[in-house]
């Protein structure tokens, strides 16, 4: 490995370590274009990684709803899914979180974060005993 391959794979194997997740575009630009992804990491640290007032659970609580409300890829939606059950947050406390979503962002958004909440979690529902048709996932 050059010296730049072997900085760019210490850098991510620290980003996992750091934030609990790497997602497919962070594994690209560290061969790609590594001073970019330092630059954009340098961002993400100084809002969410770094230890200022607002606690870690508390940071994955409002990254997954800003995600939710984004409509954010369902797998970068589960990486913070899973980082926050990591971190002691119960699947409850991360659905009433999501459920944020509902009134401003609306149902559609809602269901985003939902549906990876649901899938990671394993949350199972309620089938009708009456004829119905299946509605998928929409309301």
């Amino acid at each position: 490995m050059t010296d730049t391959t072997t900085q760019a794979q210490e850098y991510i194997d620290d980003m996992a370590r750091k934030r609990g997740y790497v997602l497919d575009y962070h594994k690209v630009m560290a061969k790609q274009d590594f001073d970019v992804l330092q630059a954009a990491n340098g961002l993400v640290s100084a809002a969410y990684l770094d230890q200022r007032t607002l606690d870690r659970k508390t940071k994955e609580l409002i990254f997954i709803v800003s995600l939710t409300v984004m409509r954010a890829a369902k797998g970068h939606i589960q990486s913070h899914i899973r980082v926050a059950l990591d971190l002691g947050l119960t699947p409850t406390e991360i659905l009433e979180a999501i459920e944020i979503a509902l009134p401003e962002a609306g149902v559609v958004a809602f269901q985003t974060g939902f549906d990876a909440w649901k899938e990671v979690v394993g949350a199972e529902g309620i089938e009708p005993t009456v004829t119905a048709h299946e509605g998928g996932t929409g309301a």
